[in-house]
């Protein structure tokens, strides 16, 4: 049996399959953007109206010395260093987003474990603060996953280590 619709059925579905096509496109490729409102520690802050943001890719020392610093102390970085770069990384996020209007750039998964939305933290100058992390040697890159930037990441990580900025002096 073959179906026949009529011309305006065919039309209007055909508007509809496009609207949605348009709208997933534009979900997938929008930007949330938010006032930063408070800095938690040098890789979480939060943003107005969106709150808590983890930044994607990146991982800066804890406050106190936690297993989460594993990676770093395999690279032979003492401990009293991992704490005072906490602090710089702390300070340098602020220093950078505090009280600015940011864009955040999200990619699958969109949230961590603890419910914080995962973000590419682009700044007002346009630079991207999950990156500047990397290139002063405040962060290390998060290898427990993968995501879109994670190459351009480890060798942003790479250049400070060879330049012997932050942690890796």
């Amino acid at each position: 049996m073959i179906a026949v619709f009529s011309r305006g059925a065919c039309v209007a579905f055909a508007l509809v399959l496009c609207l949605v096509s348009c709208a997933s496109h534009a979900l997938a490729a929008s930007s949330l953007r938010g006032r930063v409102t408070h800095i938690y520690d040098g890789d979480t802050i939060r943003v107005a109206g969106i709150g808590k943001v983890r930044l994607l890719g990146i991982d800066v020392p804890e406050k106190e010395a936690s297993y989460r610093d594993r990676y770093l102390r395999q690279r032979g970085i003492a401990p009293d260093r991992l704490r005072r770069i906490h602090h710089r990384a702390h300070a340098y996020v602020r220093a950078k987003s505090l009280g600015r209007i940011v864009v955040l750039r999200t990619e699958p998964p969109t949230r961590d474990t603890y419910g914080r939305l995962l973000a590419y933290v682009t700044l007002p100058d346009g630079h991207m603060l999950n990156r500047l992390l990397l290139q002063q040697g405040l962060a290390a890159v998060y290898r427990r996953f993968d995501f879109s930037l994670k190459g351009d990441f480890i060798e942003k990580e790479e250049d400070a280590r060879l330049a012997k900025r932050g942690m890796w002096q």
